[in-house]
């Protein structure tokens, strides 16, 4: 049970971290990450990201992520600013929509999230701030026995699943080929102890449009292991 519920947290806790924020793709533009995260438990996870500039102020995505316990999500979303797109200030809003395949069961998934980040300049070659709430609500299937004389009786319900989660983020560029990145991840889960975590990485321009991150993710508060982390992503 242990094994499972790490495994669940990874998948909750990575599958939004390569996504860009409150910054829209520019029309026509594509981004594609993949990316796996891996405990010091064994709990693992694999994800791929994808996004695309429908325009100025509207982007869609499909994400899938998989763990080792052998649970698969599959999500469509869509991203509208809210902002004008002047000013330092951004701020948009996403919804999306998806299935969870959990111990042989197809369930819902959805979420809904506000999200706000500015560019800043400063030493080296300045960075950015971004904050991110979010709520993942996902299908649970519960089983209930009731008997009726001498026969028992198995009911299943669908309950709903309900993850809410803060991401607070500092990247900073020492050159324009590198960047660190210090995200605050804050997660509260009605049948779970909250939890927060520290993840940084370290991300490097490749040849072309490619980019690697290599990073780390320390448990400050709740049931959680150290984990490293490994991505890679393309933008066109």
């Amino acid at each position: 049970m242990g094994r499972i519920l790490g495994a669940c947290l990874v998948w909750l806790l990575a599958a939004v971290s390569a996504q860009a924020g409150p910054w829209p793709r520019e029309p026509g533009h594509s981004f594609i990450a993949v990316s796996g995260e891996r405990d010091d438990a064994g709990n693992s996870y694999t994800g791929i990201y994808t996004e695309y500039g429908l325009s100025r102020r509207r982007t869609v995505g499909l994400e899938v992520s998989h763990t080792n316990v052998g649970e698969t999500s599959v999500m469509l979303w869509y991203q509208k600013s809210l902002d004008r797109g002047e000013g330092p200030n951004k701020l948009s809003y996403a919804t999306g929509f998806g299935v969870i395949r959990r111990e042989g069961a197809i369930l819902p998934l959805s979420q809904v999230a506000l999200m706000w980040g500015r560019g800043f300049s400063g030493p080296w070659d300045g960075g950015w701030l971004s904050a991110e709430a979010r709520v993942k609500v996902a299908g649970k299937t519960e089983e209930v026995t009731v008997r009726q004389g001498l026969t028992s009786i198995q009911y299943a319900y669908l309950t709903p699943e309900i993850v809410s989660k803060l991401d607070l983020t500092v990247g900073l560029r020492p050159t324009p080929s590198w960047a660190v990145v210090n995200q605050l991840r804050l997660e509260a889960r009605k049948d779970a102890d909250f939890s927060a975590k520290l993840a940084t990485s370290v991300v490097y321009d490749l040849t072309g449009p490619a980019r690697l991150e290599i990073g780390f993710v320390a448990p400050l508060a709740g049931p959680s292991e150290p984990a490293l982390r490994i991505g890679t992503w393309l933008e066109f």
